[in-house]
């Protein structure tokens, strides 16, 4: 096995057989898919206790229009606020003012105790119903709020892509836009994280004086390729492994948690019914269960992922490597890596905003850079954009990790043997033009 090959293997099985990589990569996955069931499993098992209150109700007109639920009961209090207020018998004491009707802010709740935010929640909804029932009574118009609920309409927009063929289905504009930010994330921190993984592996080495060793067999540029190949490789074994942990636990616990008439729902969107599936419950639900189900959809947006977060780490990591081989210590690092971390910070600030219209002329040229291209391209490609310009950012980020890792080499040669004195700009530009 040549040189390369040897520091890369090194660097990859060093990383993948201690503990805590195995630890992280079972449980971050396993933590995800509890959280996806953890808040349906409290709903399903959670009882709410019942707090009942004392009305003094001001106005005359409300308290005997409030209903008991199964969190909140009222009973109708005929003595002053004073006189009731210190009676624990009651979860606390509601207040209506005499005037709740044309100020409907009239109203005070105290507790004996911690308030919860469910029984307020509970009893002004049901005061904005009482109120807006007894101010419709002033127009007199018979039914009047079942007139209203007639007319009232919730439209639901099918997409579709006259670009990819007649009447191809897309996907919706508001998953889209939540999925892209997520995989943004995603790809923000495996950048930093294992870009700052090749930094202070190279800053521990060169305090160590193990790089004056190991450069005495092996050339400084293939170390430093070596170092950040096996390190790239880590980290595309945890997201592979990630990627099908995660599917193999949402396809199974998806069907197991989900109501009976939200999958009957989701299969008749899936065979094309889409009337019947998005009228019966909240549209973007069935279509965002919907669009977890489709693995060919989830295949190449994983695909994509992957080859920018290949490229993006390339190239992120060429910088930190020559950051780690300038400095001695981390501290030291800091003003270098702020300066690297710069535009990734600029795509951070940008996402949201092609997020919401993938397709200016600012989200394009932002996808073409290399230093922003592998964060702003996660927020568009589930917008499917056209593959011509995916593709252009894919090769011009290649090609930028090859002019930067020769750059970084240059900057790494001459910093490893360097002591003592953290480098300013103009000398790391001297180190780059020594030949």
């Amino acid at each position: 096995m040549n040189n390369l090959g040897i520091i890369i293997r090194r660097e990859y099985v060093e990383r993948v057989s201690k503990k805590s990589f195995i630890i992280t990569t079972i449980l971050v996955p396993v933590l995800m898919a509890c959280l996806m069931v953890l808040p349906s499993l409290l709903m399903l098992f959670h009882e709410s206790d019942t707090y009942t209150y004392a009305v003094v109700d001001n106005s005359n007109m409300i308290a005997t229009q409030l209903n008991d639920s199964e969190s909140v009961k009222f009973i109708r209090a005929d003595v002053p606020f004073d006189s009731i207020k210190a009676d624990d018998n009651y979860a606390g004491v509601l207040v209506i003012g005499s005037d709740i009707i044309s100020n409907p802010s009239n109203v005070q709740l105290y507790n004996h105790g911690a308030g919860s935010i469910d029984t307020e929640i509970a009893i002004s909804s049901q005061l904005e119903d009482i109120i807006e029932n007894e101010r419709l009574k002033a127009y007199d118009i018979e039914n009047f709020k079942e007139i209203m609920k007639e007319v009232e309409a919730n439209v639901n927009i099918s997409t579709y892509r006259l670009d990819k063929g007649e009447e191809s289905s897309s996907v919706s504009s508001i998953i889209s836009f939540v999925i892209g930010l997520a995989m943004s994330f995603m790809l923000y921190m495996f950048l930093l994280i294992y870009g700052q993984m090749v930094m202070t592996s190279i800053i521990e080495e060169k305090n160590n004086r193990v790089l004056e060793i190991i450069v005495s067999s092996v050339r400084p540029e293939q170390l430093m390729l070596g170092k950040i190949i096996g390190i790239g490789l880590v980290a595309i074994t945890q997201i592979v492994i990630w990627g099908v942990i995660i599917a193999t636990l949402v396809s199974a616990l998806l069907p197991a948690i989900m109501p009976a008439e939200i999958l009957n729902d989701v299969n008749a969107f899936n065979a094309g019914n889409f009337d019947a599936a998005l009228t019966a419950n909240d549209p973007d639900l069935i279509k965002t269960i919907s669009i977890l189900g489709d693995l060919g959809y989830i295949l190449k947006l994983f695909i994509y992922m992957t080859l920018f977060l290949i490229g993006g780490f390339l190239l992120y990591a060429s910088v930190y490597a020559a950051i780690g081989s300038a400095v001695d210590n981390v501290q030291d690092a800091q003003q270098l890596q702020t300066v690297a971390m710069a535009p990734i910070m600029i795509a951070l600030v940008f996402e949201t905003l092609i997020g919401s219209d993938p397709n200016t002329s600012l989200a394009f040229w932002l996808s073409v850079i290399p230093f922003t291209s592998p964060m702003i391209m996660m927020v568009r490609v589930p917008f499917d954009i056209p593959g011509w310009e995916v593709w252009l950012s894919l090769a011009i980020l290649y090609a930028s990790f090859l002019a930067m890792v020769w750059i970084a080499a240059k900057i790494y040669r001459v910093g490893i043997f360097m002591y003592g004195k953290k480098p300013t700009f103009a000398e790391l530009i001297k180190w780059i033009n020594y030949k």
